[in-house]
This record gives C-alpha cells, structure tokens and sequence, in this order.
C-alpha cells in the first residue's frame, strides 16, 4: 500500500537549543551492519547503564524481514518492556561485490518508555536518518554517533524528569499508575489547548487520516476490537514504518478517557491497549508467555502487570500469521494498490480459524457521516491556508509527495465497500419495510435524525480543541445538527499556523467520545439494574423462599462456615444485565447485528464483570412477534 501520510508542517521551534530541549534522552544508541557472511552486527554502540542488554536483541527487532526490498524505513519497537526503540534503516548502492552491490545499515535509539507509548522517540527520526545516510556511504564517520550521544545520552538514573502531568485520584489509578501516566502523556500532547495543537514532523498521528482511508468502515470493528484487549497483529509487507503509525493511532483511539475510567470498577480491564510496533519470529516466546499471562489475568484481574491485557502490532514475518493462538484478531494488509476504485483492496480482517470480520450496516454509515465532516474540514483548513500571510508556502518537504484532501477521503461508492460490510439483515430489511407501511414512513425518518444527532455529536463545539475528557453532546441538543454542520466548529481558530493538526485531534475526539458513549450508556444500564435490585435490610422482600428457616431464627454471631461460603458465592453472583435496543442505538452500535451483541456481551464480562442479554429491535401484532 502506498506510505503517504498528510503533509505536516515543520515545527515552529527550529534553533539548536530548542530541538534539544524536545528531544527525549538516550538510553541507548547503535549502529546495525548486515553482513552476508555474519548477519546483523552491532557495530558500534553505547548505552546509560550495564543493565541495558543490546546484543542479540535490537538487531532483529531494528531490521524486520523484508526490508532489503526498500530503499530506507523508520522501524518502532518495544525492548524489554522500559524502553521504546526507533530505528532509520537505509539501502545504499554499492560497487563493493562483497556486499552484493548493497550496504543495509540502521542507526537506532532507545528512550524510556516514561515519555509515552513511544517515548517521543519519533523527534530523533530526522536526525537519525540523516545520520545513516552518511554513514551508508562512509562506515568510518562513527564520530556522527559519538557527537550525537554526547548530546543526548540520559543520566544513569534515567534521564530528564518525566513531563508526565499529574492525575486525579481514581480508584484503578493506584493499581495501573504506570499505565495511565504513559497514556496521560500521550493523551496530553494530543488534547492540549487551541495555541498547543501542534506535532512534530515524524508523530505517528500525521497518519490518522489515511488509516481512515486504509480500512474505511473496518476501522470500528478493529477499534472495538483494541477496546475490548485483544491481541491484535498487523501482517504486512516492508516499508513498516506506516504500520508502525497505525499501530500506535489504534491504541491511542481505543484508550479509555479518564473522565469515564474512574466510573469502571477496579478488577476491570486496562484503559490502553499496549502497542509492541513491529514483531518478528524471536518474539514468539514473548507472545507464548503473554497468552499464559492472560490466563493467569482471569484468574487474578487485580494483578498489577500489563503482560496478559491484550496488545497491537504489525509483523513482516508471515509464519506468526499461521500461529493463530498468538492472536484474537489478523489484520492482513493488501499489497499495494492503484488509487482506482475500481481496483480497491481492501484489508482482511479475521480472527482464528479463518472467521471473517466485516464492518456492521451501522459502522457504514456512521463511517460515510465521519467522512463527510471530515472533508469540509480539510476544505476550511485549505481554504485558510490559502489566505494571504499564511505559512502554506512554509510546508515541510517531507510530506509534500501527498495532498492530504486527495489521500484524506476519497469519495467511494458504498457499492466498493460490500464486501467488508456486512449484508443488511432480513429482519432490518422487514422491521423497516413494516415500519414504513405502518407510519407512512415518518418512524424511519425519525430514528435516522436520532442516528444523525448522535455521529453529529461526537464531533461538535470543539473549536476550542478536542480533549478526550469531553462527554459527548445528548442527542436531544445535537437533534437539529449534521455532522457536516458541527465539523466546522473546529475550525474556528487560525488552521494555517504551523504544525496545526486539526483533522487529527479531531478524529482522536471522535473515537474517545464514542467510547465514553458506549461506556457510559452501559455503566448507567449497570447502575439501574443495580439499584433495583437493591433492598433496605428490613425489606421482607429480601428473604426468598429458598432460605432456611433455622437461617432467619439464628442469632447474630451464629453464621456457620457453610453461610459465610454461601454469601460470599451470592456476592459474586450478580444479576444479568439486560441490554435493549434502544440502548444499543445509544451506545452507537447496530442493533441487528450478532458481532455487535457479542461485542456487548464481552464489554460487560471485561469491564463489568457482568453477564448480559441483548434484546433486538422487533414489532409485535396482537402479542405476536412479526418480526
């Protein structure tokens, strides 16, 4: 598939001084030769401290299979669960028959996972790709790395304090502070105010758009599927480094917003999906290890470990593809294709044993909704950019190959997306035949204007920047909006300065409002079947016919162990939750679809530790279901 990510203006801090002050510090740097005799040799390195394990390590994970087949790529990894690694490998032609006409080498970093998913590691991309040309054409200029470590090297104790802020108080924060101070991190340079919307050149979220653009109305069920922690493999063809990207945007879209995670209950899942970039053969005794670790989280869900709640990553190496007890979900990416409609390949997504998943009828056209606010939007953008005084002229070279409005949403036909969506329902197609005959068609046009409201509300009055703590708007006040209406509020401050990602933080609101829509639409469904069945302890209610006589006549201070067993047992046992489907078109999801119920049913048990039922749309006649 084609690399292209939006043009992305350079930052505006340019001197010397600045960039270093934004540049997190090194645990590590390196330089990786491919030898034809030897393999992968580290042939120069450092690191802050002994503990730091390099050999045998970062030169499979900093050169995946394939890469011998493209000219250069920026490779994402995870080392040893602390630290997150960058690498920039460069192909340069040779005469030397030696080297087969070919010098493959990678200059690499790590950085302390403290600063993010990534560890802000994509702001030495530019430096370590310069680096590496130079060095691809003459090995002995070592100094380069020298001079650079210097420069950048983390103190032994692990570097600059992390600029990770301050989180209230919650009662899941305690058990996965770790995780939710790297998510904070992530989500803070994504969700700051208006004058802060910017991002650096190489930020995996330039991407955001043409992932939309790669999976169409696939990206919900992924989404859904990073929510609910799954493993998630990417399988795919070098250049990875757009692969990377997406793998880091899909976690950062599936992370649960702070202002409904204190809501959850503390035994319930991870607020982010751990991404692990790019994987290879030597991490299958890593992924063995994590599915025990997921077992060993069912049976202990208070366990403070991350290992075991689900990951994202993408692999050249096909044979982790075949191994489908690694993974809950197989993303396979096409080759690359021709930008004709006609000629579109579309991912395939499926789970073990070779189980398709496709988009649901809803997931269409909330995905049609989202791409037409999204593309007025880039036309306020580019409208704004071409005013006189504007810094468009000023565009970074390194994005100029794609226009972002081309790439951003092409305008297909629904006809090219039949076969990844799901086929409407028979009991859809008689509900609504029915429906129609019966109201004159007034109930159908009703129920499309709730479904509007609500896509419309995901995306409205956040002209003063998108922040992943904002409650979506009731659909009640949103009722007389379209999507393509409310998309323009954000556009309501200069989208011409530089670095300004508007489109991004916008997709990035999109996504954690609709989680805090499904989530709280369900934790409020919870709360209700709670609170009635709830009873004052003189309530006769309380006592059921099954309980023994001898039981209500005991004293206080009588309990056997059998009772305290029985108690506990009850505890535990709470009662299903029943899921309407009214409740489902709240939550956004398609009330006729069996993947959607599932996908309920599966939330409630991971986040809830819930059973629950889903009632489907119906009509009845005289007590008789019709359909």
């Amino acid at each position: 598939m084609a690399s292209a990510r939006r043009p992305a203006p350079p930052s505006a801090s340019t001197s010397t001084s600045a960039a270093v002050a934004g540049l997190p510090p090194l645990s590590a740097l390196f330089l990786i030769n491919f030898d034809v005799k030897a393999g992968y040799t580290i042939v120069w390195k450092r690191a802050a401290a002994p503990s730091i394990e390099l050999e045998g390590l970062v030169e499979y994970k900093s050169l995946p299979s394939g890469l011998h087949t493209v000219p250069d790529d920026l490779i994402y990894f995870v080392h040893d669960d602390r630290h997150a690694g960058l690498s920039a490998f460069v192909n340069e032609p040779t005469d030397e028959e030696g080297l087969r006409n070919a010098r493959m080498i990678a200059v690499g970093v790590l950085v302390p996972l403290s600063y993010g998913r990534l560890g802000r590691a994509w702001r030495h991309a530019e430096n370590l790709k310069n680096m590496a040309a130079k060095l691809a054409k003459d090995s002995s200029q070592t100094k380069l790395l020298e001079q650079y470590w210097d420069q950048h090297q983390a103190s032994p104790d692990g570097g600059r304090r992390s600029p990770v802020p301050s989180l209230p108080a919650s009662p899941i924060q305690d058990r996965q502070r770790h995780k939710r101070n790297r998510s904070a991190s992530d989500g803070a340079a994504l969700s700051a105010e208006p004058a802060e919307h910017k991002l650096s050149t190489y930020h995996p979220a330039w991407s955001l758009a043409i992932l939309l653009d790669t999976f169409g109305p696939l990206v919900f069920p992924i989404y859904r599927a990073a929510l609910l922690r799954k493993r998630i493999l990417i399988s795919c063809h070098a250049p990875v480094h757009q692969m990377c990207d997406f793998v880091y945007n899909l976690s950062v879209l599936s992370n649960i917003p702070l202002s409904v995670a204190d809501d959850l209950p503390s035994s319930s899942a991870s607020i982010r999906l751990r991404p692990l970039f790019t994987i290879g053969v030597h991490d299958i005794p890593f992924l063995i290890e994590d599915q025990k670790a997921a077992k060993r989280q069912r049976l202990n869900p208070d366990a403070d470990d991350e290992s075991g709640c689900g990951w994202i990553a993408c692999t050249t190496d096909s044979i982790l593809a075949v191994k489908d007890t690694l993974w809950d979900m197989l993303i396979t990416m096409p080759p690359e294709h021709t930008t004709s409609t006609k000629d579109r390949a579309w991912p395939v997504v499926e789970c073990p044993r070779g189980v398709p998943i496709k988009a649901t009828q809803r997931d269409l056209r909330r995905f049609n909704a989202l791409r037409a606010g999204l593309t007025q939007l880039v036309a306020i953008d580019e409208h704004n950019a071409q005013r006189p005084g504007s810094h468009a002229s000023d565009r970074s070279p390194v994005r100029l190959s794609t226009s972002h409005s081309a790439r951003l949403i092409r305008d297909e036909g629904d006809e090219s997306m039949d076969p990844i969506v799901e086929p409407q329902s028979w009991s859809a197609l008689a509900y609504n035949g029915f429906m129609w005959w019966a109201s004159a068609g007034e109930q159908i046009r009703s129920e499309e204007q709730e479904e509007s409201a609500r896509d419309a509300a995901l995306l409205a009055d956040l002209g003063g920047g998108p922040s992943m703590h904002a409650p979506p708007q009731s659909p009640s006040r949103a009722a007389n909006l379209s999507l393509a209406n409310s998309i323009a509020s954000l556009a309501r401050h200069d989208a011409s300065s530089d670095g300004d990602a508007t489109v991004e933080l916008a997709i990035i609101a999109y996504f954690h409002r609709l989680t805090t829509q499904i989530v709280s639409v369900f934790a409020d469904i919870v709360d209700s079947v709670d609170d009635d069945g709830a009873y004052p302890p003189d309530d006769p209610e309380r006592y059921t016919d099954g309980e023994d006589e001898t039981d209500l006549l005991m004293p206080a201070g009588g309990e056997t162990r059998a009772d305290t067993a029985r108690e506990e047992e009850d505890d535990d046992r709470c009662e299903p939750v029943k899921v309407d489907s009214h409740a489902m078109e709240s939550m956004g999801l398609d009330v006729w679809s069996a993947t959607d119920a599932a996908f309920v049913q599966e939330l409630a048990r991971r986040y809830f530790a819930r059973d629950a039922t889903i009632e489907t749309k119906g009509v009845e006649v005289c007590g008789v279901r019709v359909c």
